[in-house]
């Protein structure tokens, strides 16, 4: 009635506007906090920023904060920081390949440009925005009691070279072992001044955590933890076992592969703790040289833990890791649901999808094979029966299947399809993938591409088509996919 009569919005109460204002995406309650001072009071009252994402660092063109957007990052960090209750905060990717270091062995998946100083002076000015904004973001976070939930994750297009985490290379960057040394000062009092963290999620993250970190997590935050995610390939264990066995509450885990260890598998494996339900490994090749895999859990360990866990899943992430080592992880045990295979240019064999097939055809609901190489191996050429089409008929649970970098001949494509039906919920194939039988194709009237999509989606029961898109980044991925099988607790 006050609008209708001319009076305005300034005759609404300030609880009322809260509300409505509360419907408003981040973005929008910025702009609309610049109308006027009664609005921008209202817009800044601690109920609306319970939760605040943030992608910071890494260039204009990746979608991420530039070095210019640095004061707003502090307006927000200011005025929110002290009691935000989640705070999301990824490194943004950069346009190019960003690193002054040339000894990775393999390839990335983004094309690496020749030694070029502007290059040097990008990754400097990109690495010199991200340290900048990462203290601005723990200076205001450090005294928070409220928080119950941190992600963290930088972007491995910066971060991917082992020497980007070694501390002689800082120098490059003005006053970088200083700002490094703070940024962990300041995160230490973060865990230290916390009073009900719930989740803490740190991946690949610049010299973020050390091992003397969790060391500080206060007792309150200890017993609260539900879900810890510690990932990064190219330092020690993040967590001693003596540290892990205060998280007696502790229901879901994210880890280098490598990082547990029979004595971490015994302890998880306790009756004094809560079962876990959810665990996530990464196994990345490349590290294997530092992280070995000698010592990680053994099959008795395994079944120890599910004897305890009954209810535990594992969701497992190999990056540019040989068949050899695989099957050295792929214990009978492992209750597996998630597999993510993939590698610029190391080749899954079919005898390796064969023994994924047998061990975990109970267990089996998602599997990504991609492979970033010009060539496509066919996994079927010395077999009587694909490996693709035995997966489909044998993991009774498949309901997630993406391949990229193999062929996948269309008649196999349309047995998939018929074998799992509406059960399999997403079924994702690159176009570069998909080949054709001439033999078949002689029999057969029309386009063999849309009798293709015609029979797949028959099979499935809903339209379908090949897919023109690929993970671009598989670390990423990973971080994000953990996050939703780990609220799936």
């Amino acid at each position: 009635m006050a609008l209708c009569e001319g009076v305005g919005a300034m005759a609404l109460p300030s609880e009322l506007i809260v509300h409505i204002f509360s419907f408003l995406s981040d973005r929008d309650k910025l702009r609309a906090s610049s109308v006027c001072s009664r609005w921008r009071e209202c817009l800044f009252y601690p109920a609306l920023w319970t939760e605040l994402k943030l992608r910071v660092g890494g260039g204009c063109n990746g979608g991420g904060s530039t070095s210019e957007e640095t004061p707003k990052l502090e307006f927000l960090m200011r005025k929110f920081g002290s009691f935000v209750r989640e705070l999301q905060l990824e490194l943004a990717p950069v346009e190019g390949y960003l690193s002054p270091l040339n000894n990775d062995p393999s390839p990335p998946r983004m094309d690496q440009p020749d030694s070029d100083p502007q290059l040097s002076e990008r990754w400097r000015d990109a690495m010199a925005t991200y340290l900048d904004q990462v203290l601005c973001v723990f200076s205001s976070t450090r005294n928070n009691r409220n928080l119950r939930k941190l992600s963290l994750y930088g972007d491995t297009c910066v971060l991917q070279q082992e020497g980007l985490l070694d501390s002689s290379n800082l120098h490059q960057i003005h006053q970088g072992d200083k700002k490094i040394n703070e940024i962990q000062q300041l995160f230490m009092e973060l865990l230290s001044n916390s009073r009900q963290l719930r989740w803490l999620s740190c991946s690949f993250m610049l010299g973020l955590v050390t091992s003397c970190s969790f060391a500080c997590l206060s007792n309150p935050s200890a017993e609260t933890l539900r879900h810890l995610s510690l990932l990064d390939h190219q330092l020690g264990p993040l967590i001693s076992p003596s540290e892990l066995s205060r998280l007696s509450n502790l229901r879901s885990l994210a880890l280098d592969f490598s990082d547990l260890t029979s004595e971490l598998c015994a302890l998880l494996a306790s009756p004094r703790r809560i079962p876990l339900h959810r665990l996530s490994l990464l196994l990345n090749g490349a590290a294997l040289e530092f992280k070995p895999l000698e010592g990680t859990a053994t099959e008795e360990d395994w079944k120890s833990l599910i004897r305890s866990s009954t209810n535990l899943r594992v969701y497992l992430m190999a990056l540019e890791v040989d068949s050899s080592e695989l099957l050295r992880v792929l214990k009978p045990s492992l209750p597996l649901e998630r597999l993510h295979l993939d590698s610029y240019s190391t080749l899954v064999t079919d005898g390796t999808l064969e023994l994924i097939t047998q061990q975990y055809k109970k267990t089996l609901t998602h599997l990504l094979l991609l492979r970033d190489d010009p060539d496509f191996p066919d996994l079927s050429i010395n077999r009587n029966e694909d490996p693709l089409v035995l997966l489909a008929w044998r993991c009774t649970q498949l309901a997630v299947l993406v391949i990229h970098g193999y062929t996948v001949w269309s008649h196999n494509l349309v047995a998939i399809s018929r074998l799992r039906g509406s059960s399999l919920r997403v079924l994702t194939v690159s176009e570069e993938s998909i080949d054709f039988d001439p033999d078949q194709s002689v029999c057969m009237e029309g386009d063999p591409v849309h009798n293709l999509v015609k029979e797949v989606s028959l099979g499935l029961g809903r339209g379908w088509h090949p897919s023109s898109l690929v993970l671009s980044e598989p670390t990423q991925h990973f971080h994000r996919e953990l996050h939703a099988f780990s609220m799936g607790m």
